[in-house]
């Protein structure tokens, strides 16, 4: 029998490994399990909100693009993914060049797909969206994950959840969150 020292050491230690299991470890495991994706928010930009006007999407020098500290961010991101021994089935991205150059500083490749695409001051796009969204979700098998980078705007439309740049949530072949976090933060 544990006498109260030894208990209160043990729930302690349970406690912590609890709290780790709902960051990293939690994070980690669900994309073990498979059937998800990564809902990843583009790494940290330069500041304002949305694109300057007249932006163009075949021109990066007229769009919002990643600071030194995002680039530093995405690049964080794949080594988080590899030190776990974790490999995305496929990394899909915004055609914003602030999503694909994550995708690319932290897994050296990506496809571009349209419901990705910001819908910042277009949200009639939000049920279309969804519909693509969900079919790409059921077409992961078990065992297996994508990585989808994208915007605050897309994440909030389809989840409901908020989360900062560079941050990123997964779900399940529902649409429903099943763990949050931040790679390499």
């Amino acid at each position: 029998m544990l006498g109260r020292r030894e208990f209160i050491l043990l729930a302690a230690a349970l406690a912590g490994r609890a709290h780790a299991q709902q960051g990293d470890d939690a994070m980690a495991e669900r994309l073990r399990a498979g059937r998800c994706a990564v809902l990843w928010r583009h790494a940290q930009t330069t500041s304002g909100v949305g694109d300057p006007p007249g932006f163009r999407l075949d021109q990066c020098d007229t769009q919002r693009n990643l600071s030194e500290a995002g680039r530093a961010q995405a690049r964080a991101a794949g080594e988080w993914f590899r030190s776990r021994g974790l490999r995305p089935r496929a990394v899909r991205s915004s055609a914003w060049c602030r999503c694909k150059d994550t995708a690319e500083l932290a897994f050296g490749a990506h496809e571009l797909w349209t419901p990705l695409n910001s819908s910042f001051g277009n949200a009639q796009v939000a049920p279309e969206n969804r519909k693509l969204l969900l079919e790409g979700l059921a077409r992961i098998p078990g065992g297996a994950f994508e990585v989808w980078v994208t915007h605050q705007v897309n994440i909030t439309a389809f989840t409901g959840e908020s989360v900062a740049m560079g941050a990123a949530v997964v779900v399940d072949r529902a649409g429903q969150v099943m763990a949050r976090g931040q790679f390499g933060a």
